[in-house]
């Protein structure tokens, strides 16, 4: 070989050398730069978990009670130490904090699109159909009809709320000390605020949605607001009675009860615990709240083109065939995309945007309303977490209390208990909402529930076993939408032929079988 093509056949070699060497030190230091950050990034977490740990305890211990010391001193006798109740600390909702992220703010993004693909869907398609622009919001103006007799009575609810509990509670207290018949005295006070409860605030509200025959979603508002208002009348004297009790054995002579503006904005506060005061914060980002409220608005829209694109042509084609296993099936598995996003925007609309638009209006600080339900690996958890408000309530007021009069020994039946108190209370608002008896909710929340809450229990981890409560919650919203639609257009279509006890408690979609009439608004009501 010629001298000058071995000089540059070496020169070729060694120029491949180097590449190869270059690129060799490039992917060390690529690897090293990403176990390097991995370190990083566990060190920082731990860093953050700590801080945000001092942090809560610092902010409960300053949050919770007043800076002055007489102050301090004074609420110490009257409130029950921390780990006996709960602590309100000042934080963020959690999608508040993701919504930060570029990469979660993406998913949100992608939800607005999907609705825009949903008007422009129905405005092409009545286009074609009827030849015109149709916007009439027809399911809209149905569900919320009737709205002044919703809000008419919704001041007669909260008024009586307001006054009714709060005059027996201060009038027991104000005498209890100084009587000589303190048992009968609470028995007697004890009786009339469980009178009011089942009663006034119980049965009223029951009597003028059947009395006025009003559509679902002002059912929906009425009803859902009378049992916030009995758990928040039930928190205010729960919390309250055992300081009455700790006065009577201590000697200060001022009666420890809370003043009419404190009970006042407990019951607009997104909380269903009481407390003389919560962690305020210092103004109002009026912005933040027309924000929060512009998206329930959108969500309302939302649910109603889901219900118009995916839920209607379902069931008109259901409707034409006979009650059968196929059918059953094939409408459970075509409910489970509606169902899924119904769900979705109901989590979103209410515990999210509805409660902290109220929470930045009353500048409450706590808005803790959920944690991070979407990574549960156990149902226990996602019960935990899923609707934190009603857990809270529920955790102190059924679970523990239940405890305390029975014993820690107890604890399958305490949980029994409030597996059954929530499924009662959700079947009587689908019961009475939507004006027949189906218990599909109650059967699924006490069988299911408590099968999948002992079987997927706290020790369950990984990821498969949150992709088994993935699958078991959209079978679910599958289930309950399917059936609960069905019987909706069956009681309205195949009337009773009698009326019979059997007739209200027997499903009549079983037997009805109907012509479902093209008419849109027709269908709807």
């Amino acid at each position: 070989m010629p001298p000058q093509l071995v000089c540059e056949y070496s020169g070729l070699m060694d120029l491949e050398h180097v590449i190869n060497r270059k690129m060799e030190l490039k992917r060390k230091a690529e690897l090293l730069k990403s176990e390097l950050m991995k370190e990083v990034d566990i060190h920082f977490n731990e860093f953050v978990n700590n801080l945000i740990d001092e942090s809560t305890v610092l902010e409960s211990s300053s949050n919770i009670y007043p800076a002055s010391a007489e102050k301090d001193s004074h609420r110490s006798r009257l409130r029950p130490p921390p780990e006996h109740g709960k602590l309100f600390v000042s934080r963020r909702s959690l999608l508040d904090e993701l919504f930060e992220v570029n990469h979660i703010r993406t998913i949100y993004h992608m939800f607005i699109a999907l609705l825009i693909l949903f008007i422009l869907s129905t405005l092409v398609v009545d286009c074609i159909d009827q030849g015109r622009l149709v916007l009439e919001f027809d399911l809209l103006v149905y569900a919320f009809g009737k709205f002044p007799i919703v809000v008419c009575s919704w001041l007669c609810m909260f008024l009586s709320t307001l006054i009714i509990p709060y005059a027996v509670f201060c009038t027991w207290a104000r005498g209890y000390k100084a009587s000589s018949h303190r048992t009968t005295r609470s028995l007697i006070f004890g009786t009339l605020f469980i009178v009011f409860q089942m009663f006034i605030i119980g049965f009223g509200p029951a009597y003028i949605v059947v009395l006025y025959d009003l559509p679902p979603a002002s059912r929906f508002i009425l009803i859902l607001e009378q049992v916030r208002l009995i758990m928040k009348a039930h928190s205010f004297v729960r919390e309250n009675v055992p300081r009455i009790f700790s006065f009577t054995k201590e000697k200060t002579a001022a009666v420890p009860v809370p003043q009419l503006t404190q009970y006042l904005y407990f019951l607009f506060a997104p909380t269903l615990i009481y407390r003389d005061h919560y962690p305020r914060n210092p103004s109002i980002r009026w912005s933040y709240v027309a924000t929060k409220f512009a998206q329930v608005l959108g969500c309302l829209f939302y649910a109603y083109y889901v219900f118009v694109r995916l839920c209607i042509p379902l069931f008109r084609n259901i409707s034409q065939e006979p009650f059968s296993l196929r059918v059953l099936v094939l409408c459970i598995f075509n409910s489970i995309l509606p169902g899924v996003l119904v769900f979705f925007l109901a989590f979103f609309a209410f515990l999210h945007c509805w409660l902290n638009a109220f929470a930045e209006m009353l500048r409450f600080a706590d808005r803790m309303f959920y944690k991070d339900w979407w990574n549960s690996t156990s149902f226990a958890n996602y019960y935990r977490t899923w609707n934190v408000v009603v857990h809270d309530w529920l955790y102190y007021y059924a679970y523990r209390d239940f405890l305390s009069l029975f014993g820690r020994r107890f604890k399958a039946a305490a949980m029994l208990s409030v597996f059954t108190v929530s499924a009662v209370v959700h079947e009587y608002v689908l019961g009475i909402c939507f004006g027949f008896f189906y218990p599909v909710l109650f059967i699924l929340f006490m069988c299911f529930g408590m099968l999948f809450n002992f079987i997927l229990h706290d020790r369950r981890k990984g990821p498969i076993w949150n992709v088994i409560m993935w699958t078991s919650l959209f079978l679910g919203q599958g289930v309950l939408l399917c059936l609960y639609s069905q019987e909706w257009y069956a009681q309205r279509y195949c009337p009773a032929s009698s009326a019979t006890v059997l007739d209200y408690l027997k499903p009549r979609s079983w037997t009805c079988h109907f012509h479902m009439d093209e008419s849109r608004s027709d269908f709807f009501k």
